[in-house]
C-alpha cells in the first residue's frame, strides 16, 4: 500500500488526508528491498516468487536495460560481456547495483571520460547486446511483485472511474508527452474507462528526444482508434531564442511557456471550445523532484486554464511505473534503455549529469551544437571563462538578463507632467502603433472619437461611460502621454498603483516576443498573439471576450513573463 504520512501529528496513514487534522499528508520513503535468491528488487519484505526475505537496499529503483549496461561495462573498464548475466538496477542517487551489490560509480568521473572513444566502443559492440538473462530477471520482478501491481493498478483506476463519473470522454484529454509516466497514465485511463478513444494531446516542445518523436509515432500505430494530436510552436526557434534572451536556467525555463504550456494552451481553445470545464490526466508524480512533492493529485485551473487536472500516479515510484510496464508489457520510450531516467527536453537544464553525458554518446551533433551556443552565449555576456562557465553548468544557475541586450527593453522611462496633474510622459522604446491602444482595454473600453485626433488622444472609458485614461501620442512616435482621471482602474488604491498598472502593459508592449504566456492566463480566451511569416507580431484583447477582470494586468510581476526572465540586478 501508499505510505503517507502526517508531519503534523506524526501519523502514519494509507490516506493522503490525516485523519486527525484533515491536513495533507505527505508521502513517505518506502523501503525497497532485495531478494538474494531471486536477484530482484521487493516492495515488500517477503519475495512472493520464492518466499524468503529481503533485505533493504533502496528507497526506489529502476531497471539497467543492455544498452545501458553496455555503456557501463565501457566506462568502468570491464571485458565486455561481464554483466551479461548479472541483474543490474539503478538505485535513488544514480547508484548502480549488480546482483544486489553496490558498484563504485561517480557521475563527477565522467568528465574525464573521452566520449567519442566511448561511443566508438559502444558503437563497436551495440549489435551484439543480448536481452536472454534481462527478460528472465524481469519475469522474476513482475512474478516477486504481483500484488503490489495489483494494490496500485486497482487504486488508480478506481480513483480514475471516481473522478470522471460525470464526465464523458468528450470532455477530457490525456496529456502525452512520451515519457513513461504519460504512457502508464494513458494505459491506466483507456483501462478504467474501457474506451480507447479518449484524445491524446503530445506537446511537441521542438526539442524532443529523436526516441520521443519515434515512440510516438509507434503509439499511433498500435493504438490505431485513440486520437493523437500534437501541440507546437511553429512560429519559433529555439536557438534564435537562446540568441536573443540566454539560454534558460533552472529559475528561468521560458522555454516551458513558450514551446509547451502555451502552444497546449491554444490546442485546447481549438479542440475544446464550448466547453466550460475539461479533465487533464496528467502523469506527473511527487518523486520526481522536490518541487512536485508538494502537488495535489486533483486541482482546478493552473498554468493552464478550464481544467481539471488529474494525476492518477502521483504516488507512483519508479518501482511502480517499471512494475506496470513490465506486467504488462507496454510498449514504451527507448531513450529508457540507453539510461536516460527522464525524457522531457534533451537539452532541458534540469537534466542530470549522467543525462548530458548520454547525449555526448547517442546525439553528439545536437550536443556539440548546444555547447557551441552556450559558449558564445557565455562570450556574448562577459564570462571570462566562457568554457569553464559551460562545462560545470554555471550556465544553468543563471538568473536574471545581466550581459544581455535584449533585456534593456524591461524599462519603461517616464516622467510626471509638470502642466497637468496625474499625468505622466512616457518614452517608449518602440514606436507607438494602434496594438498599443489593445493593452488598455483590459481598464475599459477604448474611444477613438471623444479626442484630438490631431494630437493622436484616445480615451479609455468604463461601460457606464465615466472616463478613465486619457492617451496621447503620434502613431510612430515613441512619445506617449498617459492621464490618469480615475486611478481606481483594476482596483488601484491610489495614483502610484495605477501608474504601476499601467506600467505592465507598457512593458508588455516593449517586450512582446510571442511568448503566449499572457494568452495562457486569459481565463476568458480573450487574448490573441498572432505571428506573420516576416516575424511581425499582433498582440490583439477581443471585445467580445474581454470582461474586463484585469487579471492580466500584472499576472506577472511588472507585467510580463519575459521581463520577469530577464531582470536585470541593480549595481
Amino acid at each position: 500500500m501508499l505510505k503517507y504520512i502526517c508531519t503534523k501529528d506524526n501519523i502514519r496513514t494509507k490516506s493522503s488526508v490525516c485523519p486527525v487534522c484533515g491536513d495533507r499528508t505527505e508521502l513517505e520513503k518506502s523501503d525497497i528491498y532485495w531478494c538474494e535468491n531471486c536477484k530482484v528488487p521487493l516492495y515488500d519484505k517477503t519475495c512472493e516468487c520464492c518466499g524468503s526475505k529481503g533485505r533493504r537496499i533502496t528507497t526506489d529503483i529502476r531497471p539497467v536495460f543492455p544498452e545501458e549496461r553496455l555503456l557501463l561495462e565501457i566506462l568502468l573498464d570491464k571485458e565486455i560481456g561481464t554483466y551479461d548475466n548479472s541483474s543490474v538496477w539503478n538505485c535513488a542517487g544514480n547508484k548502480y547495483l549488480i546482483d544486489g551489490e553496490r558498484i563504485k560509480f561517480s557521475v563527477k568521473d565522467l568528465k574525464e571520460k573521452d566520449a567519442d572513444k566511448v561511443r566508438e566502443q559502444y558503437e563497436k559492440f551495440a549489435d551484439a547486446i543480448s536481452y536472454d538473462s534481462f527478460n528472465q530477471y524481469m519475469d522474476k520482478f513482475v512474478f516477486a511483485n504481483k500484488s503490489r501491481y495489483e494494490y496500485i493498478v486497482k487504486e488508480a483506476v478506481d480513483y480514475i472511474k471516481e473522478s470522471t463519473e460525470n464526465y464523458t470522454t468528450k470532455d477530457m484529454f490525456v496529456s502525452f508527452s512520451g515519457g513513461k509516466d504519460s504512457t502508464v497514465t494513458s494505459s491506466l485511463v483507456m483501462r478504467a474507462l474501457s474506451e480507447p478513444k479518449v484524445l491524446h494531446i503530445f506537446g511537441d516542445t521542438t526539442l524532443e528526444f529523436p526516441e520521443t518523436i519515434e515512440y510516438v509515432k509507434r503509439f499511433k500505430k498500435e493504438n490505431p482508434y485513440t486520437p493523437v494530436v500534437s501541440s507546437k510552436n511553429k512560429d519559433k526557434d529555439f536557438q534564435e531564442l537562446c540568441k536573443l534572451v540566454g539560454p534558460p536556467s533552472r529559475v528561468m525555463r521560458w522555454c516551458c511557456t513558450i514551446f509547451k504550456t502555451g502552444s497546449i494552451q491554444r490546442k485546447i481553445k481549438s479542440l475544446f471550445r464550448n466547453k466550460d470545464k475539461i479533465i487533464t490526466f496528467y502523469g506527473i508524480r511527487r518523486s520526481e523532484s522536490a518541487s512536485r512533492n508538494k502537488y495535489e493529485r486533483e486541482t482546478e485551473g493552473a498554468k493552464i486554464t478550464k481544467q481539471i487536472t488529474i494525476s492518477p500516479i502521483i504516488d507512483w515510484m519508479d518501482f511502480d511505473i517499471w512494475l506496470y510496464l513490465l506486467t504488462t508489457k507496454t510498449d514504451f520510450n527507448r531513450a529508457y534503455r540507453l539510461g536516460y531516467a527522464r525524457v522531457g527536453c534533451w537539452c532541458c537544464p534540469n537534466n542530470s549529469g549522467w543525462s548530458e553525458f548520454l547525449s555526448k554518446i547517442h546525439m553528439p551533433l545536437q550536443s556539440e551544437q548546444f555547447r557551441n551556443l552556450l559558449i558564445d552565449f557565455a562570450k556574448g555576456i562577459g564570462k571570462p571563462d566562457p568554457e569553464v562557465y559551460v562545462d560545470e553548468g554555471k550556465w544553468k544557475a543563471r538568473q536574471g538578463g545581466n550581459g544581455v541586450e535584449y533585456a534593456k527593453k524591461t524599462a519603461v522611462e517616464f516622467t510626471p507632467c509638470a502642466l497637468e496633474e496625474n499625468a505622466f510622459n512616457y518614452q517608449l522604446q518602440r514606436p507607438i502603433t494602434e496594438e498599443l491602444y489593445e493593452l488598455f482595454k483590459p481598464f475599459g473600453y477604448l474611444n477613438f472619437q471623444l479626442g484630438n485626433k490631431r494630437l493622436g488622444e484616445v480615451y479609455v472609458l468604463r461601460k457606464d461611460g465615466n472616463m478613465v485614461l486619457k492617451l496621447q501620442g503620434r502613431i510612430g512616435s515613441n512619445n506617449l502621454k498617459v492621464t490618469i482621471l480615475d486611478h481606481k482602474i483594476d482596483g488601484a488604491k491610489n495614483i502610484n498603483a495605477a501608474e504601476d498598472k499601467i506600467k505592465c502593459q507598457l512593458t508588455k508592449y516593449q517586450m512582446c516576443m510571442g511568448c503566449r504566456a499572457c494568452e495562457s492566463i486569459c481565463k476568458h480566451n480573450a487574448i490573441l498573439i498572432k505571428e506573420d511569416k516576416e516575424g511581425n507580431l499582433s498582440y490583439s484583447i477581443l471585445d467580445d471576450k474581454c470582461v474586463r477582470c484585469a487579471e492580466c494586468v500584472n499576472h506577472y510581476t511588472a507585467g510580463c513573463y519575459m521581463r520577469k526572465v530577464l531582470v536585470t540586478k541593480k549595481g
